[in-house]
């Protein structure tokens, strides 16, 4: 280790491309101490050298006490090794550390990047210039980032909004020069259009590839969007491949085994194309939507094709790593208020991502959708440089490089104390109120991370946090205020209850996190809400469009309190609302949203997709009780059930999301492997008055009979079945047969 007191580096390159290497060190070295070039290697303390035997991807690093070395082929590796050093390099009193950093570094996988398209969906990129995307470049450089996706037109046409600068295709040939700069492989992802023929597709295609600097990789999903056959689609993507080569002859194709949702044999006939093994492609992208588990797809392709990850790093619900990807349970207050595409820092669950799917890839290209997931980012592509590198190590190098000045650990502590903030219920997780007083605590004491806009997205995040807890544990006590004035018939009491606000450290903390918003809008062009910073809707990371949504059922509640006014009897309306979810012990109620698949005894078979309902503003508006937050998708559900009386008749009543399906016929429900229903979508009993009262528009109660020998000893196994459209549900109640 090395301490350095008011110290002014001498940095010396060998070559003229390490000479541009070494004007990027000076740069990030004068940002936390000083730096000058020195034409001599004597004297020198940074030297960057250059040895062709070292592979493209790696380096070198030498320490001796008067001088470290940083040893690479080209560009590339020198801007891997610069990054090494400053992630190593800390603030110590009046001077800087450095870490012990000597010895020889090559990646792990070969493909390392992120997807930062410019286009009108990003929360950040659409409003960036060339040098916040040069900016970006080097940062993600800095942990061994070798490749960037971008995104020309996606229809053809150009669909620029108002914060976008440049054309997209102009911005992309630019984009593509600055990556050569610095010897970044360029992927484009571009989809197929409808409306083309092939050669039509081909040749559009070849035009615009002449025009960009560098080219690597073509990138085509099957699916999402796509609607080819199978067999089209390889075509296509040999046409177009052989119109890329003619402008860039090593430049790659690689299509994604991404599934068209409306061609159910796509999976099976896209491998039956690869087994032909047309020369024209060099490797398959697997990612959401994808026709196979990864797993599957290294055993059946051909081993001639590599393949590349293509994981989803930036979004937490309705997507294909939700928040807790292995149970989808994240807590309905902090989805419904934080939404798709919030800050999300998942260090630990990326982590363990990477682990299942790593021995299968030579690499992988993010999905991403602007700088909500910069944390994800370099943590991913950090353990595709060094698989097996200690999390809490990736983190104090990110706070390192990012917040010089502060101290990593406490950062770097704050960061996985963020994703713990997630673990369940807000009102039962004190950890978020000392995750904010952490990042309270930095603010003070560091008054420069005030204009650091990385900071300020974590800080952002932990007030979010804490905004959703403490009107989450207001609400509920007044709910169970107003629960008591009901059931005593003090209706006046109720609406005084309900209607009380939260107080002044509530409010001020909410108008603090307007403020952020705005300050991060000036800093990165960050777009947290539509109206103002011009975001593209409200599932694309503005969270002020969803923060104030309803997280309890005092909104409902208070709905339903005027819809009792012109009831007969208004009081007893206000018990059945606020006993809604209630039953007898000997009785049985499971809410997705409010219980979780972990209630049910059992792992659902298939990939389940939870299409939550709370973050989106015109339905969760008040009409929506939390216990319809959450709606199961999948072939089938299945549910243990125990507690239940042994000789009484029982009735089973499902609330479904109202889609329905004419041609549906084999809708079935079991219990214990014996049959409840068996026929058209839903069947059953309906009951207009309760779902009027429990229910919105969008919903649908069915209710059947579950006979006492369907029961074994209080027991029931129950299976609800669609195999094409599948089971689309909310919640459920299994209650005694009224006599």
């Amino acid at each position: 280790m090395k301490i350095m007191i008011n110290f002014c580096f001498k940095i010396f390159a060998d070559t003229a491309e390490a000479g541009r290497a070494a004007d990027i060190l000076v740069r990030e070295l004068n940002d936390r101490a000083a730096a000058v070039r020195t034409e001599t290697r004597e004297g020198a303390d940074i030297a960057l050298l250059t040895d062709p035997a070292i592979c493209r991807d790696g380096y070198r690093i030498e320490d001796t006490f008067r001088c470290t070395s940083l040893i690479a082929s080209g560009i590339r590796g020198h801007i891997f090794a610069i990054g090494m050093l400053l992630r190593k390099l800390e603030k110590d009193g009046c001077g800087v550390r450095l870490g012990d950093i000597a010895g020889s570094y090559a990646p792990d996988k070969r493909i390392r990047g992120h997807q930062i398209g410019y286009r009108t969906t990003p929360n950040t990129y659409d409003a960036w210039s060339y040098e916040d995307y040069r900016r970006y470049y080097l940062d993600m450089m800095f942990f061994g980032v070798n490749t960037v996706e971008h995104i020309p037109y996606e229809k053809g046409v150009s669909n620029r909004n108002s914060l976008m600068q440049y054309d997209e295709e102009e911005f992309l040939i630019e984009a593509a020069r600055i990556a050569d700069e610095y010897d970044l492989d360029v992927s484009v992802w571009h989809p197929n259009n409808d409306g083309e023929t092939v050669s039509e597709a081909a040749e559009r295609r070849g035009k615009l590839y002449e025009r960009v600097p560098r080219l690597d990789v073509v990138f085509p999903p099957g699916g999402d969007p796509g609607e080819f056959e199978a067999e089209e689609f390889i075509e296509r993507c040999r046409a177009i491949s052989n119109e890329l080569k003619r402008s860039h002859p090593n430049a790659e194709m690689w299509p994604s085994a991404q599934q068209p949702h409306s061609i159910p044999t796509w999976g099976e006939d896209l491998i039956k194309e690869l087994e032909k093994l047309p020369d024209e492609i060099d490797g398959i992208i697997t990612g959401p939507n994808r026709a196979f588990e990864i797993d599957e797809l290294r055993r059946r392709l051909p081993a001639k094709y590599p393949i590349r990850l293509y994981p989803d790093i930036t979004h937490n619900v309705r997507c294909e790593y939700p928040v807790h990807f292995d149970r989808d349970d994240w807590h309905f207050a902090l989805a419904t208020g934080l939404s798709r595409e919030c800050t999300n820092p998942r260090p630990r669950e990326y982590r363990r991502i990477h682990r299942l799917t790593r021995r299968y890839v030579v690499g992988s290209v993010s999905y991403s959708e602007g700088v909500n997931d910069d944390v994800n980012k370099f943590v991913w592509s950090d353990m595709d440089y060094f698989p097996d590198c200690d999390l809490r190590t990736t983190l104090l190098d990110y706070s390192r490089l990012f917040f010089f000045g502060a101290p990593a650990d406490t950062i770097a502590d704050g960061i996985l104390a963020l994703e713990l903030n997630w673990q369940c219920d807000p009102a039962e997780n004190p950890t978020i109120d000392s995750t904010l007083e952490t990042f309270e605590r930095l603010r003070r004491e560091y008054p420069f991370l005030n204009e650091n806009w990385r900071f300020l997205q974590l800080l952002m995040r932990a007030e979010c946090d804490k905004l959703l807890r403490s009107r989450r544990l207001f609400e509920l006590e007044l709910i169970r205020s107003a629960r008591r004035a009901a059931f005593d018939g003090e209706l006046e009491d109720v609406r005084e209850f309900l209607e009380l606000e939260p107080g002044e450290e509530y409010l001020e903390l909410r108008a603090d996190i307007s403020r952020i918003a705005q300050r991060l809008f000036r800093l990165i062009g960050m777009q947290l809400d539509v109206e103002h910073y011009g975001a593209d809707s409200w599932e694309r990371g503005a969270i002020l469009e969803t923060i104030d949504l309803p997280v309890t059922d005092r909104e409902w509640l208070l709905g339903r309190l005027d819809h009792a006014m012109v009831d007969d009897d208004p009081v007893e309306y206000m018990r059945r609302a606020f006993d809604r979810n209630r039953v007898d012990s000997d009785e049985y109620y499971f809410s997705v949203a409010l219980n979780g698949l972990a209630e049910c005894g059992c792992r659902q078979s298939g990939e389940v997709y939870m299409n939550f309902q709370g973050d989106r503003p015109s339905v969760n508006n008040g009409t929506l009780p939390t216990a319809l937050f959450n709606i199961y998708d999948n072939l089938t559900f299945r549910c243990k059930i125990g507690g239940l009386t042994y000789d009484g008749d029982y009735t089973l009543t499902v609330t479904y999301m109202d889609r329905r399906n004419p041609a549906s016929a084999e809708h079935k429900i079991t219990a214990n492997g014996k049959t409840v229903y068996c026929g058209p979508q839903f069947g059953g009993e309906s009951d207009p008055d309760y779902d009027r009262e429990m229910l919105r528009p969008g919903f649908v109660s069915a209710s059947y009979a579950l006979p006492h020998d369907f029961i074994e000893n209080g027991c029931v196994d129950l299976e609800l079945s669609e195999p094409t459209m599948g089971v689309m549900f909310a919640e459920l109640r299994i209650t005694k047969k009224k006599p």
